[in-house]
């Protein structure tokens, strides 16, 4: 995370945004359908999430998309959404874990391999560099051909949604609390394609707000 906006500062700012953060489906559904359209989850038997929040994205894919044999695993560095996380999800307990992470981006402990990694709005709070760190903790879980499914704010494709990207960029660069702390990026520039190859990407602008859906297969 950039110096202005620490892991300290992310997990407070969650731990009070909290539930509202399913507010925020006004533009993410739409990148969320995407990314399940296009991230072959009926194929999948193990799924690491990196940021859960309020598990949200896990109970669609636990009720509607995985098989009833596979197992989810969610992280979060918030307690708050942890604990909402968990509590979203005990319809599918017996085959469904939440654990609380210290930030970190070595995911080995969450067991292996996963034959998807998904993260949703998280890799836009971090750091170029830290990007990188948690794509090789990702590649270092997942199974070989398993796929990366990630969602996050980009840099708008047409006159309103450019406008609304040069206007978060801007506001994050005054004070990244205004926004969460996360920003427009390109994540597919950043990708490491020594360990994965991009076999999707597409930008959905919803109520003006661009992002970017990208499914990348570990190499």
């Amino acid at each position: 995370m950039t110096a202005e906006f620490s892991r300290e500062d992310a997990r407070r700012f969650y731990d009070r945004f909290g539930a509202k953060q399913d507010r925020q489906g006004f533009y993410e559904n739409a990148a969320l359908d995407a990314l399940i359209r296009n991230g072959r989850f009926s194929g999948a038997q193990s799924v690491l999430e990196i940021g859960c929040g309020t598990g949200r994205l896990a109970a669609r894919l636990l009720s509607d998309h995985l098989p009833a044999s596979a197992r989810y695993v969610g992280e979060d560095i918030s307690e708050t959404m942890v604990k909402l996380a968990k509590d979203r999800l005990k319809p599918w307990a017996e085959r469904s874990e939440v654990r609380l992470s210290s930030g970190g981006f070595d995911y080995s402990s969450y067991g292996r391999p996963f034959g998807r990694i998904v993260s949703t709005y998280v890799f836009d709070l971090l750091s170029n560099e830290e990007i990188v760190e948690a794509l090789a903790g990702a590649h270092a879980v997942a199974q070989k051909g398993g796929l990366l499914c990630t969602a996050g704010l980009t840099k708008g494709t047409g006159l309103f949604s450019s406008a609304t990207s040069k206007l978060w960029t801007l506001a994050h660069s005054m004070k990244p609390s205004l926004v969460g702390g996360c920003r427009p990026l390109v994540l597919a520039d950043i990708v490491p394609h020594t360990q994965w190859r991009i076999v999707h990407r597409e930008v959905v602008v919803s109520a003006t707000v661009p992002s970017e859906i990208l499914v990348a297969e570990a190499t």
